[in-house]
């Protein structure tokens, strides 16, 4: 499977936006997805996940309440809805995909296959 992420840009601080991963190939709805970031000079963080079923959603403690991930397995595509954005969000955003990770590897990104090339999300303050 193929990932496009698109969505990021420039938005004050409080603001929101909607990042989108859209997904090549077949079975979308077969796979595990999530949203991870990375800031400059930190290492890769896992942000928010949903399982194939899309009844199962993890967030990171640092984006619960403010983020909200979902999908659209017609569309191929996994959402991050971004809202009361802080200036310590700014990172670029990497969607993943996976078809056999389990629920308690969700996080770790080493566990996905397949990954888009990333979004610039900046949050001024």
């Amino acid at each position: 499977v193929q990932l496009q992420a698109c969505g990021g840009g420039l938005v004050q601080a409080g603001g929101s936006l909607r990042l989108s991963c859209a997904a090549s190939g077949r079975a979308f709805s077969t796979y595990s997805m999530a949203w991870f970031r990375q800031a400059p000079g930190k290492e890769r963080e896992f942000v928010a996940a949903i399982k194939w079923g899309g009844s199962s959603i993890y967030y990171a403690d640092s984006v619960k309440g403010r983020f909200t991930i979902s999908r659209d397995n017609a569309k191929k595509t996994v959402y991050l809805q971004m809202n009361f954005l802080k200036p310590e969000d700014t990172a670029v955003y990497y969607c993943a995909a996976d078809r056999n990770i389990i629920t308690s590897s969700l996080a770790m990104s080493d566990q996905y296959d397949y990954w888009g090339q990333g979004t610039q999300v900046t949050v001024s303050s």
